[in-house]
Formats: structure tokens, C-alpha cells, sequence
């Protein structure tokens, strides 16, 4: 009896957690319908969801999971790269904008989740400090040799490069893509608020529903204690893979959002490296370990509080002026 009280309640809360997503939509397009909103906040809506989206899915590894990784910017990256490319190759010839997006949207989340495969399978069997810097590395690596490519179409296909945009040796009326570190220039910008809030309520209803699941049991009981979990038959390598993928695939869901809000895309420091990831982690301890709803307010509240302070920001010379006197 107390077990099924405790699943209805779980499940309460879930239901509370989606309807807050709802209602704060509703509420949002209500007052930008009435012209309430100002055109920074608006430029913030789809930020807001790729920022949510990212600390939800972080959550599954660090929060459920119990294991700590830095390299989350990393797969946002090859989600936001590989479906730009995709969106940037196929403009004329898929004119339906959904359909594209979509098409971008499956591609970037199956590559960041290959991607987040290929590192689980020798990372995860790393713990703690050693875990962390490998992935912290995953995630520098990515961003630096999207720096270095070059990758061109023109009528005899599709031409790569790791040294500069003259070596794809393009006929004429080749067009050059992805340029080193100029990133991907005309991106169709498919995404807005609409699609990142459905696409936040569909990452919360996958999460919690691997939470509650018998997968979700086992990643926790993996979390608690693993010589006990692995004593009772449970496959750690597997259940810590199946995490990181799932985990990856919505950071790579995330950077679709992002590089299809933007027309120009590039891998700098700030949209990739380590400080994003370290952000997103943020997001993650301050809103509470393996609290879905606590890393949805950290991530909403810690991006919008530097946009709401800036007016602030010629006070932080008074302390350099008055030690100058």
C-alpha cells in the first residue's frame, strides 16, 4: 500500500512539473501577444529551452547516474554541427521547413548519442576525478577539430578538409560549408520558442519515465552502490552506456535547438568549452542532484539573472578605481 502511495505522489509530481512547463508557455505567449515582452527576453525563449533541455539530460548522468562529466558542451557541439550541416546541405532541396528540421533534429541527436557510445565504453570505467578529465578532454577535442575543418558541395559531391578551404579544390559554383573557424554561415533558422518547449516537455516525459522504469532502478541502484548492484546480476558497463547515450542524444537535441536559432555557428570557447559545460553542471548541483524541476529553475534563473543585472555592470569598477586612488 505505502509502495503504490509512493509511485502516485512520484507521479503527481511529474504532472505538476509538465503543467508548470505548460502554464508558463501559455502565460509567455499571452504576454507577447500583448506586446508585454521585451525584445531581449524574447531573444531569451529558445536559449532558455536549449539551457533546460541541456541541464535536464546532464541530470540523468550526474543526478541518477552518480558520475561526474564535463564533456557535455562537447556533445551539444556535434548535435548543433552535424544537423546545421545537414540543414545547410538540404535547403533547396527539403523546402518543408518542419520536415527539415525534424530530419536535423534526428540527426543530431543519433551523432551526439554514437559519439557519447564511442567515449562511454573506455571513459565509464573510469570513476570520480579521472572520469571527469577524460570527458573534460572529450569535449576540448570536439571543439578544436570542428575549428580545423572545411567541408564543401559542389557538383561532384561533398569535399573535406583539416587544412584550409582552397584544398577542397571546389569546381565552380562550389559552395563551402562548414568554414574552419568561421563555423557554418546561413544556417535556415527553423527553430522557435514553440518547438523548444515541446521539445523540453518531451526530454522531461523520456527522463522521468527512465527514472521510474526498471533501467531507471538499476542506474540508481548503480548510484548507491555498485559492488552490491553488480552482486545481484545487474551489467554496470551496460546500464552506465545506455545513460551516457540517452544522456548525449538530448545534448545533442539541444544543439540542434541552438545552431537552428542562430544563421552563424561557431565553435568558440563560450558556445563549447569548458566554461559551458561547467555551466551546465551548475545548473545541475544548484537545482539539486537527480531533481528534475530544481535543475529547470537553476538553468532559467542563473541565465536570466546576468541579463537582468546588466545595468549593473559599470559598478564593478568601483573597487579597481577606489584601490587606484
Amino acid at each position: 500500500m505505502k509502495k503504490k502511495i509512493g509511485m502516485n505522489k512520484s507521479t503527481y509530481n511529474n504532472m505538476i512539473t509538465l503543467g508548470i512547463v505548460v502554464a508558463a508557455y501559455i502565460i509567455i505567449q499571452i504576454l507577447i501577444s500583448t506586446g508585454s515582452v521585451s525584445s531581449l527576453m524574447e531573444g531569451l525563449l529558445v536559449p532558455l529551452c536549449v539551457y533546460v533541455i541541456l541541464a535536464i539530460s546532464l541530470n540523468l548522468t550526474v543526478g541518477i547516474l552518480g558520475e561526474l562529466s564535463l564533456g557535455h558542451a562537447g556533445f551539444m557541439c556535434v548535435g548543433a554541427f552535424a544537423s546545421a550541416f545537414f540543414s545547410r546541405l538540404t535547403e533547396d532541396l527539403i523546402t518543408a521547413t518542419y520536415l527539415r528540421f525534424l530530419i536535423a533534429l534526428i540527426i543530431g541527436a543519433v551523432c551526439a548519442a554514437i559519439f557519447g557510445i564511442i567515449i562511454a565504453v573506455p571513459v565509464l570505467r573510469l570513476k570520480g576525478d579521472y572520469l571527469a578529465i577524460t570527458t573534460l578532454a572529450f569535449g576540448e577535442i570536439i571543439k578544436n577539430v570542428v575549428n580545423v575543418m572545411y567541408v564543401g558541395k559542389d557538383s561532384t559531391g561533398i569535399h573535406f578538409s583539416m587544412k584550409n578551404a582552397m584544398d577542397l579544390n571546389l569546381k565552380e559554383g562550389g559552395d563551402v560549408i562548414i568554414k574552419g573557424a568561421q563555423g557554418i554561415t546561413g544556417t535556415p533558422t527553423d527553430s522557435n520558442f514553440t518547438i523548444g518547449i515541446i521539445l523540453v516537455l518531451v526530454t522531461m516525459i523520456v527522463v522521468m519515465n527512465i527514472i521510474k522504469s526498471s533501467t531507471g532502478r538499476a542506474i540508481t541502484s548503480i548510484r548507491d552502490n555498485r559492488i552490491a548492484a553488480e552482486s545481484i546480476g545487474i551489467n554496470i558497463t551496460k546500464y552506465k552506456v545506455i545513460t551516457f547515450a540517452i544522456s548525449a542524444a538530448f545534448a545533442g537535441v539541444a544543439g540542434v535547438l541552438y545552431s537552428h536559432n542562430l544563421s552563424t555557428l561557431t565553435a568558440t570557447p563560450k558556445n563549447f568549452g569548458y566554461n559551458m559545460s561547467i555551466l551546465i553542471l551548475v545548473f545541475v548541483v544548484l537545482g539539486g542532484m537527480g531533481n528534475i524541476r530544481g535543475s529547470m529553475i537553476a538553468a532559467i534563473v542563473l541565465t536570466l539573472i546576468p541579463e537582468y543585472l546588466r545595468f549593473m555592470q559599470d559598478y564593478r569598477m568601483l573597487h579597481k578605481r577606489k584601490g587606484a586612488e
